[in-house]
């Protein structure tokens, strides 16, 4: 298939395909007579490993590895396992962060009284950090 099929099919942009062969995430494609790049079903599938994996959240490093890992089925996964526990406590303390975050904008946006800028309860708060109550 063609790049634009590929993109299709993967639901990946072209210029991101490309990206992930100059990088080494996907292998280089076989060309045409026409010299246009020809994907295979194994490309597809990669592609599609690669867009999961960064959908999720994943690093290029991170997903550069667990492709490693994925090339060589008979390894032992607890590589995987620490990049993903790694991964989901990054999540957990990202949640954790917006959560603070959530909380204090709402706090701000409840004092809000209405009326004109200069007496403006959330011009106020973003002006000087010491109206926050959580460190964010």
């Amino acid at each position: 298939m063609k790049i634009g099929e590929l993109s299709r099919a993967t639901g990946t942009n072209i210029e991101t395909i490309r990206y992930y062969e100059r990088i080494g995430l996907l292998p280089a494609p076989g060309r045409t007579a026409a010299n246009y790049r020809s994907y295979g079903d194994a490309h597809r599938a990669r592609l599609a490993f690669v867009r999961h994996s960064r959908d999720l959240g994943f690093t290029i490093e991170e997903v550069r590895s667990l492709l490693d890992l994925s090339d060589n089925p008979t390894r032992e996964c607890d590589e995987a396992d620490r990049i993903a526990t790694r991964h989901l406590e990054q999540v957990e303390e990202k949640i954790a962060q917006l959560s603070l975050l959530r909380d204090e904008l709402a706090r701000i946006i409840g004092r809000c009284r209405g009326g004109i800028a200069a007496d403006c309860r959330v011009i106020e708060a973003l002006s000087d950090h010491s109206h926050c109550e959580n460190a964010h």
